[in-house]
């Protein structure tokens, strides 16, 4: 059963809605994620982008009133400033309040700003993340055969993981050059591969660069392999577009 995690801010523009981008993408197969703020505004651009830029998700982001989502059982409330800390301990009990801090990158106005406050969520929520499993005795992906046949049963998909495959990791730019399809898109179908325990994701520099799950069963690596040796032309043209590109980013790690 998921834990439900609420994060909180003051105006749930930018670091709530940040976190809670990164805690869907980095482990949404353990956690049922939502964000609110004391006094909600609007999605900031400049957040918005940097998730973009880094291969995360933003579909279906947007501001909410912490009075809308307060009564909710949540296991975990976590505060990013000291002025939701002062207000969520007495709305959102029974559930175990965590306070963090972080500085609010609105006021700077500066995309490097962001970039920096998303990097160090990202490490906080690592670390979250690695605890609970710590503490609730995670087991490995299980793989269920009708699982991940469905997971593979769709063209694009199919196409991301024989190219994966092939070129051992790859980021969102890359896929959506190869694949001539919309980040958004290719976003989506890497969400569903992640949850279906298929690929995993590491941080380098800028980039998050996705892998085939190091967990994978032998009998599912067999698979993908037979695919890739029995159909060589399945992905031809999008391995042609990738090796075309002048400004690839993972060049360097082939």
């Amino acid at each position: 059963m998921k834990r439900r995690v609420l994060f909180v801010c003051t105006a749930n523009s930018a670091r709530s809605l940040m976190a809670e981008a990164l805690l869907k993408d980095m482990a949404g197969d353990q956690f049922e994620v939502a964000s609110a703020g004391t006094e909600p505004d609007q999605p900031h651009p400049m957040a918005l982008q940097v998730l973009q830029e880094s291969g995360i998700p933003v579909e279906g982001l947007h501001s909410k009133k912490l009075a809308e989502l307060q009564d909710e059982n949540w296991d975990y409330v976590i505060t990013l400033c000291e002025k939701a800390s002062r207000e969520c301990g007495t709305v959102c009990e029974p559930a175990q309040q965590i306070a963090w801090d972080f500085p609010d990158p609105v006021s700077s106005g500066r995309h490097a700003t962001f970039a920096l406050t998303l990097k160090q969520l990202r490490d906080r929520i690592g670390l979250f993340t690695l605890v609970h499993q710590k503490e609730t005795g995670m087991k490995p992906p299980q793989y269920n055969p009708v699982a991940v046949f469905r997971a593979l049963g769709d063209e694009l998909r199919l196409a991301i993981m024989m190219l994966i495959r092939d070129q051992k990791k790859l980021c969102v730019y890359e896929l959506t050059t190869a694949l001539d399809s919309s980040q958004p898109k290719v976003s989506r179908h890497l969400a569903n591969l992640k949850e279906a325990g298929l690929l995993e994701t590491e941080r380098q520099g800028q980039w998050s660069y996705y892998f085939l799950h190091p967990q994978m069963p032998k009998w599912l690596i067999r698979v993908l392999d037979e695919t890739s040796d029995s159909n060589t032309t399945l992905v031809k043209q999008q391995t042609q577009r990738l090796r075309a590109m002048t400004d690839r980013p993972g060049a360097g790690l082939l």
